[in-house]
């Protein structure tokens, strides 16, 4: 794994912490293009009584609008835990280039979370979408912002 991938996953782990430490759920992505940081947000489904309001979707809404498109070719974006199907449509929609992820959709399951466990390859596979995949990056840190959330008293699932 690159320095790169490791320091904007950080990124993305610190902005969802944020978002837990303001009642959100353990999701955050940045989105990256050449280089240079254009979003680094967190889930916002409690802020805006939103459940579309995914890190990813957020993260998407967020850089089209700093960059004035839709179409984010050229663009990484580095989420906490592996995109949910909507995730994973919304990148490819925006032509995201790259996925990189730290924790499974198996795992936000086994918090609660009621995730339809399509991973992203299958997703890929189905659809025949050429956007790359790495996963595990920063895996254990992701698993520890997890544990963070879980120990929250006021703690909300979806």
């Amino acid at each position: 794994m690159n320095v790169p991938n490791e320091k904007f996953m950080r990124l993305a782990i610190d902005k969802a912490k944020q978002g837990v430490e303001n009642g959100q759920t353990p999701f955050g992505a940045c989105i990256i293009k050449d280089g240079e940081i254009i979003c680094c947000v967190h889930n916002t489904v409690w802020e805006n009584m939103d459940i579309t309001a995914h890190a990813e979707v957020h993260a998407i809404r967020t850089a089209g609008r700093a960059l004035n498109t839709v179409d984010l070719t050229g663009c990484i974006i580095y989420s906490t835990c592996e995109p949910c199907p909507m995730c994973f449509s919304a990148c490819h929609w925006a032509k995201i280039s790259k996925i990189v992820y730290g924790t499974k959709i198996d795992d936000a399951k086994k918090l609660g979370f009621a995730e339809l466990t399509i991973s992203n390859m299958t997703m890929k596979q189905f659809g025949n979408s050429p956007v790359e995949i790495v996963s595990d990056c920063l895996r254990d840190e992701n698993l520890a912002l997890f544990e963070f959330w879980n120990k929250q008293k006021d703690k909300r699932i979806y």
